[in-house]
Parts: C-alpha cells; sequence; structure tokens
C-alpha cells in the first residue's frame, strides 16, 4: 500500500488546538557538512532561479531520500457475517468470532536530517490504521542498501514521524531551510518513491502558500505545488533551489487517483519545530480552546453584514472547555487571535496552534453587532482520539448494525451489544443531562437476548450487576465476573428517553 493522503473536498473547521511553532534548523552532526550546505549549493546552483539542468541539484541532494517501507499486523474479524442475523449461525457451525491478525505493507518516503541517521516522515507512513501494529520498518538508500529503523516518535496531528537507523555509520543528510521566505512561481523539486519506483526526482513551481485545504485541523496550512506528487511520496522533501527542504510531501487533490498538478507539502516552518521535539522524546504540547467553527462564507458575510473570508462563526462551544468557561458563545464570530485577523489563510485553527496551553490569549468577537475582547486560557489539547469522540455525532432513531470495528468482542458475543462511551454531544442528542454516566447502546444483534428483551440504539446503560458501568472495560469486567460465578445472565439498568430507568435481566451467550 503506497502512501499519499487525498484531499477531495471542503468541510468545517474543527475543534480547534496548536504547537507552538518556531523555525528550528542546524541539526548537530560533528564534523560532516550538510548534502543541502550553502557552500556546496552556491557551486551547484550559482544564480538564483531555475538551472539549464536539475542534474547537479539531484545529484547532490538524492543521497538524503530514503525509501520507506513497513510491515504491520492488523486486526481483522473472522466472521464475514459480523453485525448481520447470520453472525450466531456462522459461530455455533465452528466459524468462531474471534479477531485474527494478518499482514500488511506500506511505502512511502523520507528524508534523513542528521549524520546519525535521523529520518523526517509522514506518520500515516509508519502508521496508516488505527488497527495495526507496526512490526518492522526498512530504510532502503538510493544506492540499494537495507536498514532497520525504530520509531522514534510521531505525531498525528501534524502528521509528522521521526525515525532513527539502526545502525553507527555517518549518513548523507540535508537540513530544513526557511519555508517562511517561499514565494508564490518559484521553483521547487519533489524527490521520493512514488508508486514504491524508489528514487523518482519532479520539477515544478510553488502554486500557493499556506494554502488552506478545507480539512480543518490545526495544520491545514500547506505550500500547494505542481510538482508531480503521486503515492509513495508522502514524507518526501521539497526542495527549493537552494537545496532547503522547505515542505514535506504529505497530499495531493486528485479525482483520478494520480497526479493531476496538485500537491501539498507541510511548510517547513511548521514542521521543524515539531520534528526537534519528537527527536528528543519530548511530548508535543499544543493550545486548545473547545470550539467548533464554520469559516465565513458569501452567504453567512451577507447575513452578517460582515466581509468575506474574514473571521470564523462558532457553531458549538465544548462543554467544560476553556473556550466556556471564558465565556465565548455560539454565535460568536472570532475576528482575530492574540492580536492577529482571522481569515481564510490564516484560520482559529492555526493561530491556537503557534501558542502553549496555559498561555492567557486575546480572543477578540463580534457578538449581535458589537465587538468585544475576551481573555480566555488555553487547555491542553486533547488526544486526536478524544477531539473524534467530542465531535462524534450520535442519531438514536438511526438503524445502524453491528459494526465489526467499533465492537467490544466479549460484550457483542455475550450480550448481542455495541456500545458507546458517553460523552457531552451524544449527552446532547439524547436529551439527557451532559454529566450523565454510562455507556450507549449503537447497535443490538437482532438474534441476541438484548433484542428479545426490547434493548435498543440510543438506550443508556448505567449499570451491570449494580455496579456503574462508565467504561466499555467496566462492562466486559461485569461479564466476565458474572461468568467466574456461573451466572447465566446479567442484570442491566437501562435508561431510556423518556421514561424512568428500569432494570432489565440478559441472558449471556
Amino acid at each position: 500500500m503506497n502512501n499519499v493522503r487525498y484531499v477531495y473536498g471542503l468541510t468545517s473547521a474543527l475543534l480547534v488546538g496548536g504547537a507552538a511553532v518556531s523555525l528550528m534548523t542546524g541539526y548537530p552532526a560533528g564534523a560532516q557538512v550538510a548534502q543541502n550546505d550553502d557552500a556546496v549549493m552556491n557551486r551547484v546552483v550559482p544564480v538564483e532561479g531555475a538551472p539549464a539542468s536539475f542534474a547537479d541539484l539531484t545529484e547532490q541532494l538524492q543521497p538524503a531520500v530514503v525509501n520507506i517501507a513497513t510491515r504491520q499486523s492488523v486486526e481483522v474479524n473472522r466472521n464475514p457475517f459480523a453485525g448481520t442475523p447470520f453472525a450466531e449461525l456462522f459461530n455455533r457451525r465452528g466459524g468462531g468470532n474471534q479477531p485474527q491478525r494478518r499482514e500488511a505493507q506500506s511505502l512511502g518516503s523520507g528524508f534523513i536530517i542528521s549524520a546519525d541517521g535521523y529520518v523526517v516522515t509522514n506518520n500515516h507512513v509508519v502508521s496508516p490504521d488505527n488497527r495495526a501494529r507496526l512490526e518492522e520498518i526498512t530504510i532502503t538508500m538510493p544506492d540499494g542498501t537495507e536498514y532497520e529503523a525504530d520509531l522514534v516518535g510521531a505525531d498525528a496531528a501534524s502528521d509528522l514521524a521521526v525515525l532513527k537507523i539502526k545502525s553507527n555509520d555517518t549518513f548523507p543528510f540535508v537540513e530544513f531551510g526557511d519555508s517562511s521566505q517561499t514565494r508564490v512561481g518559484e521553483w521547487v523539486v519533489a524527490i521520493g518513491n512514488p508508486f514504491g519506483l524508489g528514487g523518482t526526482v519532479t520539477s515544478g513551481i510553488v502554486s500557493a502558500v499556506y494554502r488552506n485545504t478545507g480539512q480543518g485541523g490545526a495544520y491545514d496550512r500547506y505550500i500547494q505545488t505542481d510538482a508531480s506528487i503521486n503515492r509513495g511520496n508522502s514524507g518526501g522533501p521539497l526542495f527549493d533551489m537552494r537545496g532547503n527542504v522547505i515542505g514535506i510531501n504529505n497530499a495531493i487533490f486528485s479525482p483520478s487517483g494520480g497526479s493531476v498538478g496538485i500537491g501539498f507539502a507541510i511548510p517547513a516552518e511548521i514542521a521543524a519545530p515539531i520534528v526537534e521535539q519528537l527527536r528528543k522524546g519530548q511530548e508535543i504540547e499544543r493550545g486548545y480552546l473547545g470550539v467548533n467553527l464554520q469559516p465565513m462564507n458569501d452567504d453567512l458575510a451577507a447575513s452578517l453584514g460582515l466581509q468575506r473570508n474574514r473571521g470564523e462563526i462558532v457553531q458549538v462551544v465544548t462543554e467544560d472547555s476553556p473556550a466556556q468557561r471564558a465565556g465565548l458563545k455560539a454565535g460568536d464570530i472570532i475576528v482575530s487571535v492574540n492580536g492577529r485577523e482571522v481569515s481564510s489563510d490564516q484560520t482559529v485553527s492555526f493561530l491556537v496552534a503557534n501558542l502553549a496551553p496555559g498561555e492567557s490569549v486575546p480572543v477578540e468577537v463580534l457578538r449581535e453587532g458589537r465587538r468585544l475582547t475576551i481573555n480566555t486560557t488555553l487547555g491542553k489539547r486533547p488526544s486526536e482520539a478524544e477531539l473524534a469522540q467530542q465531535a462524534q455525532t450520535f442519531d438514536p432513531d438511526a438503524e445502524e448494525p453491528m459494526n465489526p470495528e467499533q465492537m467490544d468482542d466479549v460484550i457483542a458475543e455475550k450480550l448481542g451489544l455495541q456500545v458507546i462511551e458517553m460523552n457531552a454531544q451524544i449527552a446532547r442528542s439524547l436529551g439527557v443531562p451532559a454529566d450523565t454516566k454510562g455507556l450507549v447502546i449503537g447497535a443490538v444483534d437482532p438474534n441476541s437476548d438484548s433484542a428479545a428483551k426490547g434493548l435498543r440504539r440510543g438506550d443508556i446503560l448505567l449499570s451491570a450487576n449494580y455496579q456503574e458501568v462508565t467504561t466499555i472495560a467496566a462492562l466486559r469486567e461485569q461479564i466476565n465476573a458474572a461468568q467466574e460465578e456461573g451466572r447465566d445472565a446479567v442484570l442491566l439498568r437501562i435508561q431510556r428517553r423518556g421514561a424512568p430507568p428500569r432494570f432489565v435481566p440478559v441472558r449471556l451467550r
């Protein structure tokens, strides 16, 4: 599986967060000189602009660009009928419902940033699937030499990862440049391994700087280029004509799956400080505001009498978030953060990405025609998994089948239930207080005793065997305890919208 992320359309910005950004260059390398050292590059490209040939530039830089191959173990469900009425029949005939693991591979690109073998790539090259367990990383040099590598650190939010080659050899390396000086129309060169073909060089120009793709998040800010980038180029460097790494190739816009001349690279000024922290084993801490935002568009601007492409409207304020504590409200239009204007190129997400947790930040908003300044103390941004859970929507009236990827095997097998841990968003959708504790039933196996007893999607599971169950692990523990005591059923306490809680005994399968 060759990795390049795809961007197909525009979506609203979601919860904001970010990391402090300051350009970090000059990795320690002993006596060895970087492949893109200024003294060397002055000989390779004597004047600014496109050379008559890219050959000398490529010859100098390509030794530091590597191929990255990974081997992973992925968990899959053995039951092809999981989540259907035929699942239990399959189990009774000896098919079993225990998951098994299969092997998967991924290919991508990377570049060496120090003589002792630290390598930068995209996180999705080494962690393509949250169900996968990374087993092995192989680095292949341009001359075909292979090395094993360790994963030093990875950051899903910025899609960056740092590897370390397991060798005492000395390696050619390159350094980050200052992408803030990049201009539209400048020549660039991308080096990588598209489709697993090995070292491939493409050239083009910078099509846009600080391009916002509309995918949301703190790092939706890219250098856009028309240099051909395809699957397998992920994690490879984007060089300027001085040999500086100004970007890390990351995604493409492609209706066809191949390059159509719209590629995106993470700017060096964003990547370099994160890479340095990962390399040192430091935790990436980001500021967190806790709002769901929508960028200003023509219709919103017209309805509010505001300028287009200036500001973002608050759709939802997360419960117990820094935004809620500071007094931000749904309907507020955030026009500046810490004195910096909010625009399509400089989103709230990105502005918060440059600020640290605990920092007191003035947020300027428009509320009912009045301009207010609200001082906000930023929190620490939750993990990507926690943010995804916070943003999760839940329609209790939807008819959802059991989803094998979201099931706990024990709970699904013994109770015929798929459950979800409660959060404030789900509580609101169910019409119960935001601090309600318990598990929410997401789906019910129609062949189970749970279905026979009338349990359905949207019911809240408050307790099992008189013990509160606020986590999936807690429910699993009560099921196991009942089995160990030789009981054939579990007593559940269920809360349904518009009805008082009731106890329901459910037989174990």
